[in-house]
């Protein structure tokens, strides 16, 4: 059993509450999943249960966890640094328990994560594996140390469709205690048995967390039907006060008038009359305790909404937009051959998909194409990275990084705009990377909203939205006026807003049917 109990996490920085008295018990058979909207704290939650110390730089934390004889397992969002540069056969022999698997265990390992079984003897550095591969190495490693506890931080980023099914199996098939954090709706909606769900209110002046035993679909829509009950008895008891304060106000109004035509030679009627004025300032007084109790419109975290693309993002559905070819597609370093033969045409506002297993070279091939496109100036194409640091300036604020002008007006839109996305003003004015992964990604779309780009070139466009803001996301690039080539594993994604799906294969693209 993992226990919580009266956990407040404040950031030092700006002392905005995470958490208030929050309490959380986990028992084997659990399959938590966190959710809530980007930059709310839930990889620091994860973070201070996994070992609190690694929080301490810009959290203040208190509470306490009971872990009794449990053994945390955690696979954090990002890669650590100390990592970074080591070898796949440094980065799982620094493990004793890595010794104690045999070569049936470790050959079951690479079958089941679809690589070979010198993958854990290669002398490449992790850094330089594809953002699948690294997530792959990390939870193979954690799973040797055979946790009883599994804290994964955005486990299915990166990953292939076929490593995505085999996390589904994983986490389905585990006994003991699961608590993940993920975007995927498909992976949640297939695995959580119970939601952990954690909202700014209020221009994210209030914490809230809801824990529900219970699946994610029907989460959400006893969520939704919850709000709609609220909202429709929070209406019913606002008409019921104004006709009830209507009348008040006429008996008011017709005792005070009665008393100020009172002449003094009535003085029964006179006493009569503020005797009953008296009674009815005490139903005023009555009702207004009643209305403390009044039922009050929901307030609920609302996803994000701006639109991607104007009337001038519109391409002529005849026009052709790519024609790309590459003899041959190289790893970065150049030193061996991931594809040949790659052609690319797309017409008009055509939304396309590339997929294929971790490792083929997409994100390579995507780059290549960007640097294409992004130099033509017949069109106005906007690049969105995997790794958003290779656009963004980390030292730089989300407002500085979108000023081109420096003018006043210039600042003011943008805020308004970051304002739409549900950054606060004191967010605004941090350092990009003191943000989260989802308000990075949210940083580029607005600068690619602000560019009336007709192009877009998105690698994972929605790896780092939550769930509640995934299907907006999805809709907005859906939307879009102009054409879309982009790589994704998202199967929502895939499948509610991409026309055509190739597979990269080592013979080139391959156009694969639509399910």
């Amino acid at each position: 059993m993992l226990q919580i109990n009266g956990l407040n996490l404040t950031h030092k920085k700006d002392l905005r509450i995470i958490l208030d008295k929050f309490d959380l018990v986990l028992n084997y058979g659990d399959k938590a999943a966190i959710i809530g909207e980007e930059g709310n704290g839930k990889s620091t939650l994860m973070k201070w249960i996994y070992n609190p110390e690694i929080v301490e730089d810009y959290i203040e934390a208190e509470g306490t966890r009971i872990l009794g004889n449990e053994r945390l397992g955690y696979l954090p969002q990002e890669l650590q640094d100390k990592d970074k540069e080591k070898s796949l056969y440094e980065f799982f022999s620094e493990m004793d328990c890595f010794w104690n698997q045999t070569p049936k265990d470790l050959g079951e390992y690479a079958n089941k994560f679809g690589v070979s079984v010198d993958f854990f003897y290669s002398e490449q550095k992790l850094v330089t594996l594809s953002g699948g591969e690294k997530v792959k190495a990390q939870l193979m490693k954690l799973l040797m140390q055979e946790p009883t506890v599994l804290l994964m931080d955005e486990p299915s980023n990166d990953i292939d469709i076929a490593s995505l099914e085999l996390l589904e199996k994983i986490i389905n098939e585990w006994q003991y205690i699961v608590l993940f954090i993920s975007h995927d709706e498909t992976l949640i909606e297939n695995t959580a048995n119970m939601i952990v769900h954690i909202e700014q209110i209020q221009r994210k002046t209030k914490c809230r967390y809801t824990v529900a035993k219970m699946g994610y679909r029907k989460y959400v829509e006893e969520r939704l039907n919850a709000f709609e009950k609220q909202e429709q008895q929070a209406l019913s008891d606002k008409r019921e006060k104004q006709i009830r304060d209507e009348k008040y106000r006429r008996v008011l109004d017709s005792v005070q008038h009665a008393l100020e035509d009172c002449s003094r030679q009535c003085p029964s009627v006179a006493k009569n009359l503020k005797d009953k004025m008296h009674t009815v300032k005490s139903m005023g007084k009555r009702f207004e305790k009643e209305d403390e109790n009044m039922t009050q419109m929901p307030e609920q975290e609302t996803a994000i909404f701006f639109k991607l693309g104007s009337e001038t993002s519109k391409i002529p559905a005849g026009k052709t937009v790519v024609e790309y070819s590459l003899d041959k597609l190289y790893t970065p370093d150049e030193d061996r051959i991931l594809s040949k033969d790659i052609v690319l045409n797309i017409k008009g506002s055509e939304k396309i998909c590339i997929v294929g297993m971790n490792g083929a070279g997409k994100t390579t091939l995507l780059r290549k194409m960007a640097q294409d496109l992004l130099n033509r100036t017949d069109i106005r194409a906007e690049y969105m990275p995997q790794n958003y640091e290779d656009l963004l300036d980390l030292n730089m604020t989300p407002v500085d990084f979108l000023d081109k002008t420096g003018e006043k007006e210039e600042r003011t839109k943008i805020r308004t705009y970051l304002g739409s996305l549900k950054y606060t003003a004191d967010e605004m004015d941090h350092p990009i990377r003191e943000l989260s992964g989802g308000q990075k990604a949210k940083v580029l779309l607005l600068k690619m909203s602000m560019s009336e780009a007709n192009v877009l070139i998105l690698d994972e466009p929605t790896r780092n939205f939550s769930p509640l803001s995934g299907p907006v996301i999805r809709k907005m690039i859906q939307e879009f006026p102009g054409a879309v080539i982009s790589i994704s594993h998202d199967r929502k994604y895939i499948k509610e807003v991409c026309e055509k799906i190739y597979e990269l294969t080592v013979d080139g693209l391959k156009q694969r049917e639509m399910e």
